[in-house]
């Protein structure tokens, strides 16, 4: 393992009620008396950076932890961006090729295992550190590894990297109960969520689940005929409908359901189109589906994350009205046809039939959790088991890749994480423990833009407000997105980027870790003077000569994209459309991995925008409790 150099250094253990322990490291040695339920600590005085040492705890019977290092310890957490290994359920780009160099001896790794917990536990009893191999490192953060890669090749100094990491978590998971419950945003709603044994969480789900259940069943007509909903001349008159593409969330009477549910629809074909071989494109389904046109099978799926596409082989179109059923399979979380609009039609002779807009749709069946307690279940259930273990013991700092699962309480987030920053510091025992976050990247969640409103610019906006929290650090990855993927392979750029945040900051290095940063702007006439930060040696375009990503608005608050150039230091905008600009926005939408203003050092701008507007995410606010 890696000890945190220049720090206390606290050795905790069990033994028998009133045994003498003696704790041994290098030239230090310190006795402790085993309680009467047989705990003992002691605290070690601080030691200066060190090659491989041993450390020895003498008891009724001695222990001996051998190649230890002195060095620097990084708390590596957040959400599937920042679990991702190198290799494994993601792969990131070039992986066997990073994994086959992964050997760096002087760089320890550490995996805590998932566990939510009821109470805050203090052992994290189930893995071990390990040396950086190819082998130790495939099923590691990618993110984290190349953190501490970077770390150690430029100071040359032993790094620990902690991974406390589980995807799909919202933050609030990650906050002790007693700082939510302390907090002025937190507490009205947290007065109804006490800390609760696993026992009473367990029986206050099955209650909800049960009373959920009948209101659902209420709902739902006979289906004894749901063999039948398949078939091209059933009639599906008498369905609900929902809008698609969509989550079956976004409908209160469906936010909580796990289930199967079928969708149908019919569509209109050209007699010039009949009997052609044709393309049905379904977009997103959540998270398996059985399809069928006109009867006819056309495929099966599994996974939430990618596009359905399923051939129609000719003689399947019929001139006049077509049947399109189905078959949704949700086991948790999000469920239903969703994605970009753009992305749900059919396709035949060069012909295109969009797809969005009503379906009719039946609940089949709902499924039960009985899956226990999940880490979205309820507040702090991960900082209970995943965290809190690690309570009092030092470490240099924190990096934090979360804000997917909490996108649609993106205005709520700018107070989360600023609270977690303080709880994990106290926790931590330094007050100004450097704390490094990834801004979001670059995803097309929901085709969000300016105009239309959108979760994940303001999520990226709360992350940057956070910025005014002391000896913190944002890295932007709007360039290194993927519009097609929430798991973008390029988690090179990412740790790199945050190690030049903790190489600047924390260790005082001359080097440049942010792209430009909006300061000001002036108006003249329908132009737009904009101003910049951290240029570096001047202002750049990235990957061609036309800048985009800005948008310009009047009074009216409605935005056009605007022609953009760089002259000297500065950004001139300006929009037919618009004859008396009031508001500037860049790379303001879901998927904004177009915006390409940058310094001449490589590194991207910061999204932003000038006017103050209420946003889509305003009035989100966390609700706790057991669904």
């Amino acid at each position: 393992m890696v000890l945190q150099r220049d720090a206390p250094i606290k050795i905790l253990g069990t033994a028998s009620a009133g045994e003498n322990i003696t704790v041994s490291l290098r030239s230090q040695s310190k006795t402790a008396v085993a309680s009467a339920n047989g705990n003992w600590q002691v605290v070690l005085a601080p030691e200066k950076l060190g090659k491989a040492f041993d450390l020895t705890v003498k008891g009724k019977t001695t222990v001996v932890l051998r190649g230890l290092l002195m060095g620097d310890v990084w708390f590596c957490s957040g959400q599937s961006n920042m679990e991702m290994p190198l290799k494994g359920w993601g792969t990131i780009q070039n992986a066997d090729e990073e994994v086959s160099k992964a050997n760096y001896p002087n760089i320890r790794l550490y995996t805590i295992p998932k566990k939510v917990a009821a109470a805050p536990l203090s052992t994290s009893d189930e893995a071990r550190w390990e040396t950086c191999t190819p082998g130790s490192v495939m099923p590691f953060s990618a993110v984290g590894y190349f953190f501490g890669r970077k770390l150690q090749q430029e100071l040359n100094i032993p790094i620990g990297l902690i991974n406390s990491t589980w995807g799909g978590t919202q933050i609030e998971a990650w906050i002790s109960h007693a700082a939510l419950l302390n907090d002025a945003h937190y507490k009205p709603v947290m007065q109804g969520a006490g800390q609760s044994s696993f026992d009473e969480l367990l029986a206050a789900r099955r209650k909800s689940e049960e009373a959920y259940l009948k209101e659902l069943q209420r709902e739902m007509p006979d289906v004894a005929d749901s063999a039948s909903w398949k078939r091209a001349d059933y009639d599906h008159s008498k369905w609900s409908t929902m809008q698609l593409p969509n989550a079956w969330e976004s409908l209160p009477k469906l936010s909580r359901l796990d289930g199967i549910v079928w969708f149908r629809r019919s569509i209109e074909i050209a007699a010039e189109d009949a009997g052609k071989p044709a393309t049905l494109h379904a977009g997103m389904i959540d998270d398996n589906d059985q399809t069928y046109f006109n009867g006819e099978f056309l495929g099966a799926s599994s996974g939430w994350n990618f596009k359905r596409v399923y051939n129609i082989p000719a003689g399947g179109l019929k001139a006049g009205k077509n049947m399109i059923a189905i078959r949704v399979e949700d086991s948790g979380g999000g469920g239903g046809i969703w994605g970009d609009s753009t992305e749900l039609y059919l396709e035949v002779n060069g012909h295109m039939y969009p797809l969005k807009g009503d379906w009719g749709y039946r609940i089949q069946d709902v499924l039960h959790n009985t899956n226990g307690i999940g880490p979205n279940d309820y507040p702090s259930v991960l900082y209970n088991g995943m965290v809190h273990p690690f309570a009092g013991i030092r470490v240099k700092g924190a990096i934090w890749y979360q804000g997917e699962a909490n996108t649609g309480r993106a205005y709520e987030y700018r107070n989360a994480l600023a609270l977690l920053i303080k709880d994990w510091r106290r926790m931590f025992n330094d007050p100004s423990m450097p704390f490094y976050f990834v801004q979001l990247s670059s995803w097309n969640a929901n085709n969000g833009n300016s105009n239309k409103g959108s979760e994940w610019a303001e999520l990226r906006e709360s992350q940057a407000k956070t910025l005014s929290v002391p000896n913190t650090g944002m890295a932007v990855s709007i360039d290194v997105g993927d519009a097609a993927d929430i798991h973008p392979a390029n988690k090179q750029d990412v740790g790199l980027r945050l190690a030049a945040l903790a190489l600047r900051d924390t260790y005082k290095k001359t080097v440049l870790a942010s792209g430009p940063v909006f300061k000001s702007f002036t108006t003249e006439g329908n132009k737009v003077k904009m101003n910049f930060t951290s240029i570096g040696k001047g202002l750049s375009i990235r990957g061609g000569s036309d800048l985009k990503g800005f948008e310009i608005a009047g009074a009216d608050k409605k935005f056009y994209p605007a022609v953009a150039s760089i002259q000297g230091g500065q950004v001139i905008l300006q929009s037919n459309e618009v004859a008396k600009p009031v508001a500037v926005r860049y790379a303001w939408s879901d998927d904004a991995g177009a915006a390409n203003l940058m310094n001449k050092e490589g590194w991207p701008a910061n999204p932003f925008r000038t006017d103050s507007w209420p946003g889509i995410t305003v009035n989100g606010k966390f609700k706790p409790g057991l669904n």
